[in-house]
């Protein structure tokens, strides 16, 4: 099938067509085999090996797979008049037709549109194929969503005979055939650059964003293009003098911190196109965790507050290590006789911060602060997301933003001098009085685990 294996390829200007796969001398411009036009080619193409995937207008294209009638007219899928447009084929996006938006203003914009009710079940199962696919190229694929996942192609090339990009390449080839519909795929160094790569010439797009490149592509990017900045955060940058993200690059991490805490350090590193988060396959996992059960059981809040925070902190470290934030606070008690209690709350936006975790989770164990002695205390994060959007900073709460600059700060001599270089009022000198739990704040998947059963 290839005019020459992906494994000799030296010259890096030696690219590939994205139609038939065969490899391309470093000046051709259509196909030497088709005649195609679609050549692929890169600085770094055969060094690179994270990719994103995303399913081009899933549910729609779905839709359209199954009625061919379809193929050539505008589809929303969406719920009623008075619902929103859950996604829209390119054709009625062309019209003005976007996610989210009324389905009234979608049907103004766009009145030829055909409107089908979503199928869950369908997209799901269709979902799942994809991915089976996806985990036939290699074990390290982390889902984001039903249509979109990160895959780390690093040591598969001795498996497949070929470069990642060529797997991706081809990937993205039996899907189309195979399913029915297409992908577009990102390929770089990180997971950030990766995910904006695969954004770019959709549909059925195959982009590649270098590690030597990176810095100049993002200077001149606006600052909405860094996860976490939306319409809100970004107007308050802009009143702020910050349009881009080069004059962010030219700023230091610690007037960021200053200005914007937790968000500030995201600005910093994505900024550099610094990102080190890895891609984690149990993705599917559906909290974030940490417990602890006592040498003796405990009763006043004078004992569980310590615990509390240093769980808390536990908890917010692997949240920030995996890149990922929760939206709703768990507490977990055990008390004497083995009942198991749990209390949630759901906040705002989705949060890593321990001062955040640790201040939901207090407000819940003092309403179970009442008399009962207990075995075990535990605090976790469910609905779990990509920390994009957490810790948006808050503009009315101005001690919210103080204790999260403060946060940096001590996430930062730790990270330089260790775990313990740093304590809270809450924990100094405070003895937790446990041992660790089964699958406690010391288990090697850290800490990350489907939910606590409600009993």
């Amino acid at each position: 099938m290839f005019a020459v294996m992906a494994d000799t390829v030296n010259d890096p200007d030696h690219g590939f067509c994205r139609d038939c796969l065969t490899l391309q001398g470093s000046t051709t411009r259509r196909c030497e085999r088709c005649g195609g036009p679609r050549i692929v080619r890169h600085p770094e193409l055969y060094r690179l090996h994270l990719a994103h995937i995303d399913c081009d207008a899933f549910y729609a294209a779905v839709e359209k797979r199954d009625n061919p009638a379809l193929r050539d007219r505008p589809v929303i899928i969406g719920g009623g008049k008075r619902g929103v447009v859950s996604t829209a084929c390119y054709i009625a996006r062309i019209q003005g037709v976007r996610s989210a938006m009324p389905m009234f203003k979608a049907l103004e914009a766009c009145p030829e549109a055909v409107v089908i009710k979503p199928d869950m079940e369908k997209y799901v199962r269709v979902g799942r194929e994809i991915r089976g696919m996806m985990q036939a190229l290699t074990p390290l694929v982390e889902p984001i969503s039903i249509d979109e996942a990160f895959l780390d192609l690093a040591g598969t090339q001795k498996l497949h005979g070929l470069a990642p990009a060529l797997v991706l390449a081809r990937f993205a080839r039996e899907v189309e055939k195979e399913i029915g519909i297409t992908v577009s795929a990102g390929l770089s160094y990180c997971k950030f650059l990766a995910k904006i790569a695969s954004d770019f010439r959709k549909p059925r797009g195959f982009s590649v964003i270098g590690e030597a490149e990176a810095k100049d592509f993002l200077g001149v990017q606006p600052v909405s293009l860094i996860w976490g900045v939306g319409k809100s955060f970004a107007t308050t940058l802009e009143q702020d003098g910050i349009r881009t993200i080069g004059q962010l690059q030219t700023m230091d991490r610690s007037d960021l911190l200053r200005r914007y805490g937790a968000m500030g350090d995201r600005l910093h590193r994505l900024s550099l196109g610094q990102d080190e988060r890895q891609v984690h396959p149990d993705r599917d996992a559906k909290s974030v965790s940490a417990e602890t059960t006592f040498d003796s059981d405990l009763a006043s809040l004078d004992d569980l507050v310590p615990v509390l925070r240093a769980l808390s902190e536990k908890v917010s470290a692997r949240l920030k290590r995996a890149g990922i934030a929760g939206r709703t606070v768990v507490l977990k008690l055990k008390s004497a006789d083995f009942r198991i209690r749990t209390r949630n709350r759901q906040l705002g936006d989705p949060t890593r911060l321990a001062d955040r975790i640790f201040s939901t989770g207090l407000e819940l164990l003092r309403r179970e602060a009442d008399g009962t002695r207990y075995r075990l205390l535990g605090i976790g994060v469910s609905d779990l997301s990509d920390d994009g959007k957490a810790d948006p900073p808050d503009l009315v709460d101005v001690q919210a933003r103080k204790r999260a600059m403060a946060e940096g700060a001590i996430d930062t001599l730790r990270d330089k001098f260790g775990g313990k270089a740093v304590q809270t009022g809450y924990t100094f000198g405070k003895g937790h009085r446990g041992r660790p739990a089964r699958l406690d704040e010391d288990d090697d998947r850290e800490g990350v685990r489907h939910p606590w059963e409600r009993i």
